[in-house]
């Protein structure tokens, strides 16, 4: 006879660590939304004029404002999580020694900020 352990629906209401991994794996529901939105756009900007105006209002309509900052605000945690985890995950050896973690992480979120910066600055005349 062999165990075969129960696991309820609420199984990751039991633990800390638990809840902040669903709440991490939940993250994709706005980035969803987001991408979809773009996805739209990118047909209606390719159907004509009209439409790609169309879609343009949509995008400024309350609820899909606070969708896609929800999206921004989700996305960003998820950045926040795993560049925590990746040094653990994967670290680094120059020679016999390991970068600190603080390095790592530091190095991640400087990557983001500087690919904000390029892109704010691409765009800045369309913006």
């Amino acid at each position: 006879m062999s165990y075969k352990p129960v696991l309820t629906r609420t199984w990751w209401l039991k633990h800390r660590a638990f809840k902040a991994y669903m709440l991490r794996e939940a993250t994709v529901l706005p980035l969803l939304f987001f991408l979809l939105t773009l996805c739209c756009g990118i047909y209606a900007l390719w159907q004509g004029p009209s439409q790609w105006q169309a879609w343009q209002i949509t995008m400024k309509h309350p609820a899909v404002l606070a969708i896609n900052s929800l999206a921004l605000v989700a996305s960003l945690y998820h950045a926040w999580t795993f560049f925590q985890l990746f040094p653990r995950v994967m670290p680094i050896r120059l020679g016999s020694k390991t970068l600190p973690a603080q390095v790592l992480i530091a190095g991640q979120w400087a990557g983001l900020v500087a690919v904000f910066v390029l892109f704010t600055w691409l765009f800045r005349g369309s913006l």
